[in-house]
């Protein structure tokens, strides 16, 4: 497959499972196994369901690479209160791509044959275009939610807050949902386009990566519009960099990863200073970690103990939680929640699910954007931010 894109054309349209980035990826096709968490110890129960299934099963895997074996698709609601499942999803076929390799793995349940289920590349379906209109939250009442945040972080009731909006629409019936996806990675290859139940989006935060033993991250907190020239673009960057208000955003969402991390890790370092990221409509803030695991923690051990950063939350955690359930009028289902892999040793790769929406059977849309919130952010400012995040979305059902 010379072609990372090929990836898509094996999925199933309607129950794709995705996960890649540039040249690289993995996609699943056919459920062998699902599993279901919810409430407080959604991930933590997830980590120990993993690791019964890894323990039952049988793998051989001559490959003994990263990304090939028994591994599983997971997607986790970002609040403990929510409605939306949590979801492991474990694949019939598996394929993977990586350094320019492929592989293929096949799971079956124990007493039954291997799934035949041929690979083939499925042409695209008809094309279409749907409309995302204001959900519960429109802009006028955005606005008025952020200025009640600052008012709360005047008073000192929270240091920082991540404050969210929606947009709703309907997906024809029958649609393709691979059209999207194939937009998202065209457009933003440098993020992790993935599909998991219904969650398609292009997230640019990774939240963390277990590999044998090492971790890394990358955070991602404090965000301005790319410019209309190379000039302006420069000029933008710039701003960012020196940006007093976006700095302390940053340095809230960073804080609280090295706190998460910390008990996990015997070593861990951060690059100096923010540097700025480049995307092909905004430039972010970013500082990334790399550290030694101590404990032999499992990915979902790691994201159990990270999730909700400051990035996506604010700080103090349980103070930033409950005033976003005050102040969203709304569940967030999964989005700001960890979307990614596990493998049968432990390790995955998991991303934040931001530039997202969520996709129902019966055809419902909802995508979300949220900002942070400090007591220098201004209404109208995070209003025209969030409609920056909302246009990967926006642009690839559009």
């Amino acid at each position: 497959m010379a072609d990372i894109h090929q990836l898509i054309l094996l999925l199933d349209g309607r129950t794709p499972l995705l996960w890649m980035r540039r040249n690289q990826g993995l996609a699943g096709i056919g459920c062998a196994l699902r599993l279901e968490f919810s409430g407080p110890t959604r991930m933590t129960d997830a980590a120990a369901a993993w690791k019964q299934v890894v323990a039952l099963a049988t793998v051989t895997d001559p490959l003994a690479r990263t990304g090939t074996g028994l591994l599983a698709f997971g997607a986790f609601a970002f609040d403990e209160t929510s409605a939306e499942t949590s979801v492991l999803i474990v694949p019939e076929i598996i394929v993977g791509r990586e350094d320019g390799q492929c592989w293929v793995t096949r799971i079956w349940e124990t007493g039954q044959s291997a799934p035949e289920n041929p690979l083939t590349l499925r042409p695209l379906g008809d094309e279409y275009r749907i409309a995302l209109l204001p959900g519960a939250l429109p802009p006028e009442d955005f606005r008025a939610a952020v200025s009640s945040g600052i008012a709360r972080i005047r008073s000192r009731q929270v240091n920082k807050v991540v404050l969210a909006r929606d947009l709703v629409g309907r997906v024809p019936a029958e649609s393709d949902l691979r059209r999207a996806i194939t937009k998202l990675a065209l457009g933003y290859p440098d993020c992790w386009t993935y599909a998991v139940d219904g969650l398609i989006g292009s997230s640019p935060e990774t939240l963390i990566r277990a590999d044998h033993g090492s971790v890394n991250a990358r955070v991602l907190a404090g965000t301005i519009s790319r410019g209309a020239d190379a000039e302006d673009d420069r000029e933008a960057a710039l701003t960012l960099a020196t940006s007093s208000k976006d700095g302390d955003e940053h340095e809230f969402a960073v804080q609280s990863v090295l706190k998460s991390l910390r008990p996990h890790t015997s070593a861990l370092a951060t690059s100096e200073i923010p540097f700025t990221v480049k995307l092909p409509n905004l430039w972010h803030l970013a500082t990334d970690l790399e550290g030694t695991l101590s404990d032999g923690s499992t990915s979902l051990d790691l994201i159990a103990a990270l999730h909700p950063t400051a990035a996506v939350a604010g700080t103090p955690t349980a103070a930033a939680l409950s005033l976003i359930r005050e102040l969203e009028p709304f569940d967030r289902g999964r989005y700001a929640g960890p979307v990614g892999w596990v493998g049968a040793d432990g390790d995955g790769e998991w991303a934040i699910a931001l530039r997202c929406a969520q996709v129902v059977p019966a055809g419902g849309i909802t995508a979300y954007a949220g900002c942070g919130i400090v007591l220098d952010s201004d209404p109208d400012r995070e209003l025209a931010e969030t409609k920056m995040k909302f246009r990967p979305i926006v642009e690839a059902f559009g």
